[in-house]
């Protein structure tokens, strides 16, 4: 299985950084796990939209899923010739607000272009040979972070956007590869929604992650920063998702 960052940034696209958005390779297939600003482009560097076997969104921020109004464009009126409507998993109510935002004089046949499916906490499919597993985290709204097992045992987590919650520890659990969030430089007041690096690192070291993979650093701290901070709790490899990397797990 292959991790590739397509974008990482937060709250907004930056030059040469998209928001988040990954691409996950196994033999044939290939998901796109949400699709953050910009990485659509990115996207395009290492497959066609046309041949993704699935789509995964974790939530339904902006920055976490409006290329897809692109995305739908290109898959109906371009160049494109996508065998199918592309398999989307996405939080309840993904059609509606497609439709909301893509709709002017009338309903959006969102169906043409994807196949909807609404996740909930212990959703499992198969595309390809990719297990993806769904949990629900704490993010205000409807939100999960996924574990997607290949076919063979290599796992990799990812936190979607959250704060500090059992389901987050639990996906991290026995993981080759946690891509984790860590948008704060200190814990939030009130309801958490999101983590510190300190909190990303705590997960990894509870679920026995075999790296912590840092993503959708804040603007208030600088990716070195959070490395460095993150690696103070765990022990294991500490980096960050630089857009345009790309890491075997396994």
């Amino acid at each position: 299985m292959e991790l590739t960052v397509l974008g990482s940034a937060s709250p907004y696209a930056r030059p040469g950084n998209p928001c988040s958005g990954y691409l996950v390779r196994h033999g044939g297939t290939a998901l796109w796990l949400d699709a953050g600003p910009g990485t659509l482009a990115e996207l395009q560097r290492y497959a066609s939209p046309a041949e993704l076997g699935g789509i995964w969104l974790s939530h339904l921020h902006a920055d976490h899923a409006a290329d897809l109004l692109t995305a739908y464009y290109a898959l109906l009126y371009a160049d494109l010739e996508p065998p199918g409507p592309i398999p989307l998993y996405g939080p309840p109510g993904t059609a509606e607000r497609l439709r909301g935002f893509l709709g002017n004089t009338g309903p959006t046949p969102v169906e043409r272009a994807f196949d909807v499916h609404e996740l909930h906490d212990g959703h499992r499919v198969r595309i390809g040979g990719l297990e993806i597993a769904a949990r629900a985290v704490e993010h205000g709204f409807p939100a999960f972070g996924a574990r997607i097992t290949a076919d063979g045992g290599a796992v990799l987590a990812y936190s979607g956007d959250t704060g500090p919650c059992t389901a987050l520890d639990e996906l991290a659990q026995g993981a080759s590869v946690l891509l984790c969030e860590a948008d704060l430089a200190a814990p939030a007041e009130g309801e958490a929604v999101h983590l510190t690096p300190e909190q990303a690192a705590a997960a990894a070291a509870k679920g026995g992650a075999g790296h912590l993979l840092l993503t959708h650093v804040g603007p208030a701290l600088s990716a070195a920063e959070a490395v460095r901070r993150a690696a103070g709790v765990f022990r294991g490899g500490v980096s960050h998702a630089d857009p345009g990397r790309s890491l075997s797990i396994g």
